[in-house]
C-alpha cells in the first residue's frame, strides 16, 4: 500500500475513532427516548469521499503533453471534518478541515530508454483546507416541545453554504525524465505553499435518531497558488475542483 493511501486511511481511522468516542454516558444523560433535553449547540461531522481537481493550466497541461497523465490521474481520496456551531435554528457557523491526496504513476509519452523500455515517473498532489463557512438549512432540523425537550425532524434536510480560508498544497514529482538535451535524467521536483481559498457547497442531512445524523455533500473549492523554484517557468497552479463526500455526524 503506497504512502498516500496509508496516510488517508490513518486520517480517516483517527477521525472515525474520535467521532465514535463522542457519545459518552454523559451525553446519553442529555438524551431521552427519541428526543434531547436541550436544543443541540452544534454538530461534529466526519465525511469521506472523492475529490477531483480541475488539473488544468500550469503545470498540468505540460504533464498531459509530455507524460501519460490526464485530469483523471489526480482524482483523490478525500477525508473532511467539520465542527459546526448553531447560531440560529437554521444557521450554523462551521470550522472545517480535510485532506485530499493522489499518487499517479506515469511514463514519458514520446520517448523510451535505450532498451525500448518506458521512462517512468510518479506525481503526488496533496491539498489541506482550513476554512470557516456559513451553513443554512432549508427546513427546520427539529422543534422544541415545552421547556425541556427538543425533537429532531424526520426525513431529508437540505442545506447550502459558502465560506473561505486557507489551503495548503504540495505537488511532488520524481523519477526519470528526458531533458532538453534528449538525455534521460533522474530528478525530484516539489513545491508546497499556503494560499487563499473560497468554496460553496450543498448537501442533505438524514437524522438517525436524536443525536446521530447521516450526511452527503457536494462542494466546489476555488484556489490558485504560485509554484516553487523546482517548477520555474510555470504560472500559478490551479487547485480548484469538486468533491463529493458522505459521512456521519453527532449533535452535542
Amino acid at each position: 500500500m503506497d504512502t498516500t493511501r496509508r496516510l488517508a486511511l490513518a486520517a480517516g481511522s483517527l477521525g472515525l475513532a474520535a467521532l465514535m468516542a463522542l457519545p459518552t454516558p454523559a451525553l446519553g444523560q442529555s438524551e431521552g427516548n427519541g428526543f434531547l433535553f436541550q436544543r443541540p449547540r452544534g454538530t461534529f461531522t466526519l465525511r469521506m469521499g472523492v475529490s477531483r481537481p480541475n488539473a488544468t493550466g500550469d503545470p498540468f497541461s505540460d504533464f498531459a503533453s509530455n507524460l501519460t497523465l490526464s485530469q483523471s490521474s489526480f482524482v483523490a481520496f478525500d477525508v473532511a471534518g467539520d465542527l459546526a456551531f448553531t447560531v440560529a435554528p437554521r444557521l450554523d457557523v462551521v470550522l472545517g478541515t480535510g485532506w485530499a491526496g493522489s499518487q499517479a504513476p506515469s511514463e514519458e509519452r514520446h520517448w523510451t530508454d535505450q532498451d525500448n523500455q518506458p521512462i517512468r515517473q510518479t506525481t503526488t498532489l496533496q491539498r489541506v483546507p482550513l476554512t470557516v463557512s456559513v451553513k443554512l438549512y432549508l427546513r427546520d432540523r427539529g422543534r422544541s416541545v415545552g421547556r425541556f425537550a427538543w425533537v429532531p425532524a424526520s426525513g431529508l434536510i437540505p442545506y447550502v453554504g459558502a465560506g473561505g480560508g486557507l489551503m495548503y498544497s504540495r505537488i511532488h514529482q520524481w523519477g526519470n525524465f528526458v531533458g532538453s538535451d534528449t538525455i534521460i535524467h533522474s530528478d525530484d521536483f516539489s513545491s508546497e505553499s499556503w494560499t487563499g481559498t473560497v468554496h460553496a457547497f450543498l448537501g442533505l442531512d438524514l437524522p438517525l435518531g436524536p443525536r446521530w445524523v447521516a450526511t452527503v455533500e457536494a462542494r466546489y473549492a476555488y484556489a490558485k497558488t504560485p509554484l516553487g523554484p523546482d517548477f520555474s517557468g510555470f504560472g500559478d497552479m490551479n487547485l480548484s475542483g469538486f468533491s463529493v463526500t458522505a459521512g456521519l455526524g453527532v449533535r452535542f
